[in-house]
């Protein structure tokens, strides 16, 4: 399905959160805010947050963390008082493990306690690859990105564990090269690649068959790029079977007000001064 987002590639990501709040915008996001980053999104009841964080920490480049919200759906770092309950185009419900709905507005379902983990997303380094010439395909053909669970297993915590989810996007091989050294000085947004050029090495059978988003056309002499995701806890969840998680839709992400090329800086000190 074709959308169109090029409307919305200028505007401020604080503009897009309100039509997306109104209701005005329930497609992907990729394109949009064009330099600013985007997110990923899991909230779940808080006593299984510090295990979840855990995840994180041992799995860091599908699930890099870029905010934490306990007890609060209001951001505080990475956009300035939005509502990860409402600032997202579409949600999915997970019921004891299993997707069961999905939603516009899931301000219904929080409740006391809640933890919410707004995490990195590759729609944040394309435009790192956009500025290198590279073609996006998805953007392009105006599609959602395709992603692929694969035989790569994450390291387990707690209740969460599962296949290690990826993005991908066909390039020809010297964009390939390209794209790993732009995208490997970028671990709070994935990182580089974890494979290039032979899908079946982590279980990919079929490049036009996405678990999740929809297929993309290669051209001639193209070979298939994949990044970890930030889909990857959707299948952990999938295993942990809690009794209700919230996500983002694949590719339907939180718009952040923190800009692509100053995310790492930023989070790198993050870092620093928590240690």
């Amino acid at each position: 399905m074709a959308l169109n987002t090029t409307p919305y590639g200028n505007m401020k990501p604080s503009e897009v959160r309100a039509l997306i709040r109104a209701g005005k915008i329930d497609f992907p996001t990729a394109g949009m805010c064009f330099g600013y980053a985007q997110a990923n999104l899991v909230i779940l009841p808080g006593e299984y947050a510090a295990d979840f964080e855990e995840f994180t920490r041992l799995n860091p480049f599908p699930c890099p963390v870029l905010e934490i919200l306990r007890n609060t759906p209001i951001t505080h770092e990475m956009a300035d008082h939005a509502d990860i309950l409402r600032d997202i185009p579409r949600y999915r419900i997970y019921e004891n493990g299993v997707f069961t709905k999905e939603e516009t507005d899931v301000s219904s379902y929080w409740r006391d306690g809640d933890a919410g983990f707004l995490l990195g997303c590759s729609f944040s380094f394309e435009e790192a690859l956009l500025k290198a010439g590279i073609d996006i395909r998805h953007i392009t053909q105006k599609r959602n990105v395709p992603m692929f669970k694969t035989n790569i297993q994450t390291k387990k915590a707690g209740p969460f564990y599962g296949p290690m989810v990826v993005s991908m996007r066909p390039m020809t091989p010297e964009n390939a090269k390209k794209a790993y050294d732009i995208t490997v000085k970028m671990p709070n947004v994935h990182g580089a690649p974890v494979q290039i050029g032979d899908p079946e090495k982590i279980g990919v059978k079929d490049v036009m068959k996405p678990d999740y988003g929809e297929a993309v056309d290669f051209l001639p002499g193209e070979i298939p790029v994949f990044w970890p995701c930030g889909v990857t806890p959707q299948a952990a969840i999938e295993n942990a079977k809690l009794p209700l998680v919230i996500t983002h839709a694949p590719g339907h992400m939180f718009i952040t007000d923190i800009k692509n090329d100053v995310l790492n800086d930023y989070l790198e000190k993050k870092k620093r001064a928590q240690a």
